[in-house]
């Protein structure tokens, strides 16, 4: 357990901590001057939209530095495309919380095959862009052949084995393993490429950013391949890590020499798409065919083409219709949704090392819980944004909202479980089963609030100057607090650490979402507010329930469980607003974390 947890918080802190490194680092040694923020008294009005001679002189005391985004560091080159790497090791965190099953195997085989066809056909179509396509044709050819030979060398080599697994099983992971680094050179290519040419940072930064969502779900493909065949979650990790570290080793080399690297490009990129189709037509599909369903299997692999497909479109319109402004906004809508897994690991970790019982759990996350909805509902008030009666009666909207919605499914489950199972289900049990289900319903709670700040950091996260260095820290801190509530309400409900985690993983999941899709429509702020109120309402009753059940079981720990919750939760937003006082962009972008 702590090594499986210890894994994903390494992963996790690496992304933070690179990301973070590189956001604040020069790309270039000019003399140092004193830059002041713009006037708070500038807030009102920015938040409104309104661009004021103050906020335009700041800008262009600022202009220097953009107008040599175009010069990059070799430094900065690798530092990105390291945290690029690092993505593709977050693919295996599913399978610290699940265990494969035979069937299940066949199905993550089948998505695993999905996911490599996507990347083959992104592989062949990238190698056309650079260069001439018979170049691409050579590449797929050679590549089918190059693999064909060597899965006939390991045949005649004998006896082969890879951490656990041994003989055929193990010449498929390693070829698979093999196949997924080749196609990596191609990549970290493309990427080095990019940084050289006339747009530099901005179009280097938004063609990392592509590879690096894109490297999640074939970091998750390789590790459904080698968790099928029983490799620990920690190892496969690894080695999806390590599938993707030629990346960074090739991207710097064809930053410096970026002609050479452009002409032999199409022929690498076809050579890797040959390498993965042929291995997905001769090994991946018949081992998952021989696992699961033929039909579950063909609609697995269709499902991850298209999710690959509509991820590649989403990115490629990010890519040429943004700037690099709303660039910083994508990484920092990325690093929004590792607060809430840090803040659930923390939580975990706190849990099992003092062996909380569940009262003090569930008092835990009712305190965050209402600290997080008393928290923008009270700034909206102090500000005069909203009047008390308008925001007391969205506030009770949501309540009712939510009440109605989970009372609904609630006593719909609780039907079809008595009919279905009425002679094995007795009170007691179905009883547990209710309350179980009332504290996945409070979790959803925190996952809409969570959207609505996602919504906020959205709009708010383009205006952040300096391609959003200021806003690593007050970001990350400001997830904390949903991430514990989510874990510690399931940890109490469940026992389960596994799925406390997940929940928070999932949870971190709602911020991305939201800002990332405020970032491609261009939504504005008007109207978040009320949005946001509404959502603090729906959290609300929820833990209202679930703090109920804490007094039930234990008064006192229920009680100094939503004391400590409280707290928690209060130092963690007051930390991000007195972070983000000293910083530019709280004074431009105040909405999204304050």
């Amino acid at each position: 357990m702590a090594r499986s947890i210890g894994a994903v918080i390494f992963f996790t802190c690496l992304l933070l901590l690179l990301c973070g490194t590189v956001l604040s680092e020069p790309d270039i040694q000019e003399p140092q001057t004193i830059q002041t923020a713009p006037h708070r008294d500038l807030e009102k009005r920015i938040r409104d939209g309104t661009v004021t001679t103050e906020l335009k002189d700041y800008m262009n005391v600022n202009k220097g530095v953009g107008e040599t985004a175009g010069r990059v560091s070799v430094t900065t080159v690798a530092w990105l495309t390291l945290a690029m790497a690092a993505a593709t090791g977050l693919g295996a965190i599913p399978f610290f919380f699940v265990e494969l099953e035979a069937q299940w195997a066949g199905v993550c085989n089948g998505l695993a095959a999905g996911v490599m066809l996507a990347a083959s056909f992104d592989l062949i179509q990238e190698g056309q862009e650079h260069g001439s396509g018979s170049w691409v044709v050579i590449g797929i050819l050679s590549g089918g052949i190059f693999i064909w030979l060597c899965k006939k060398f390991l045949e005649q080599y004998g006896e082969v084995s890879m951490l656990d697994i041994k003989g055929a099983e193990a010449s498929k992971a390693i070829l698979v393993v093999g196949i997924m680094t080749l196609h990596s050179f191609g990549e970290g290519s493309g990427v080095g490429v990019s940084f050289a040419g006339s747009k530099g940072l901005q179009q280097g930064l938004l063609v990392t950013l592509a590879i690096a969502v894109h490297n999640i779900p074939e970091g998750l493909a390789v590790s459904m391949v080698l968790a099928s065949r029983g490799v620990s979650p920690q190892n496969a990790m690894i080695w999806s890590f390590i599938t993707s570290l030629p990346q960074p080793i090739v991207a710097v080399p064809s930053f410096l020499c970026a002609d050479a690297f452009n002409k032999v490009l199409p022929f690498c990129t076809g050579f890797a798409a040959g390498c993965m189709i042929w291995m997905v037509i001769a090994e991946v599909l018949p081992d998952a065919f021989k696992e699961a369903n033929p039909s579950h299997v063909a609609s697995a692999g269709t499902i991850a083409v298209a999710f690959m497909e509509a991820l590649s479109t989403v990115l490629l319109g990010f890519s040429n219709g943004f700037t690099s402004e709303d660039a910083s906004g994508f990484a920092i809508s990325l690093l929004f949704g590792l607060g809430p897994l840090l803040g659930g690991t923390i939580l975990v970790l706190f849990a099992n090392a003092f062996s909380l019982p569940q009262p003090l759990l569930t008092g835990i996350a009712s305190g965050i819980a209402l600290k997080l909805a008393a928290w923008r509902p009270s700034q909206l008030l102090i500000s005069s944004k909203i009047s008390f009666c308008p925001l007391l009666l969205i506030l009770l909207l949501g309540a009712a909202t939510y009440h109605i919605i989970t009372t609904s499914l609630l006593n719909l489950v609780q039907r079809k479980k008595s009919s279905a199972h009425s002679h094995l289900s007795s009170p007691s049990s179905l009883s547990i089963s209710a309350l179980t289900l009332q504290s996945f319903f409070a979790c959803g709670g925190v996952f809409l609030h969570g959207f609505a700040e996602g919504l906020a950091l959205g709009v708010a996260a383009p205006k952040a100057y300096g391609l959003g260095r200021h806003m690593v820290l007050p970001v990350s801190l400001h997830g904390l607090p949903r991430g514990a509530a989510v874990a510690s309400c399931v940890l109490g409900a469940t026992d389960s650490w596994r799925w406390a985690l997940a929940a928070a993983t999932l949870t971190g999941f709602a911020g991305p979402t939201a800002a990332i899709g405020a970032i491609l429509t261009g939504i504005g702020y008007n109207g978040l507010d009320y949005w946001m109120v509404f959502a603090c309402g729906l959290l609300l009753p929820g833990f209202a329930r679930v703090f109920r059940r804490a007094l039930k079981l234990d008064m006192k720990k229920g009680i100094y469980g939503l004391l400590m919750g409280f707290g928690f939760a209060s130092v963690c937003l007051m930390s991000t607003r007195l972070v983000c006082l000293h910083t530019p962009y709280c004074n431009s972008a105040p909405e999204a974390v304050t």
